[in-house]
């Protein structure tokens, strides 16, 4: 076998790899593969259309008309939370007792 044919088999094999990877590095401008997402996907930018500007803009400004987006709007009764229960003095003993007595049944029974 002759190396210098071989070596500029390789060299040649390297050249073209090196420009494979100079062409994928311009169409992707970070220089990186995105994976399972086309190089073109990045460049199209989905825009609203006029008319949904329209459709948008009439909305706002129905709501800022009925006061919904001013600062300092109070909230519906219903977004009021409940305030939260007590438990009553009796309760709170019932269940402390239950528990001492359960934890007396632990600590009697054999390890």
């Amino acid at each position: 076998m002759d190396t210098n044919r071989i070596l500029a088999d390789l060299r040649a094999e390297r050249d073209r790899i090196d420009r494979a990877i100079a062409a994928l590095e311009a169409v992707n401008s970070s220089g990186r593969l995105r994976a399972g997402r086309p190089a073109r996907a990045a460049a199209t930018r989905s825009r609203m259309s006029a008319a949904a500007r329209r459709k948008l803009s009439r909305l706002l400004k129905q709501r800022w008309a009925q006061g919904k987006m001013r600062p300092g709007a109070k909230p519906k009764a219903a977004q009021v939370s409940k305030p939260a229960q007590r438990m009553s003095r009796a309760a709170r003993k019932k269940i402390a007792a239950a528990q001492r007595a359960r934890w007396a049944k632990v600590r009697s029974q054999p390890a």
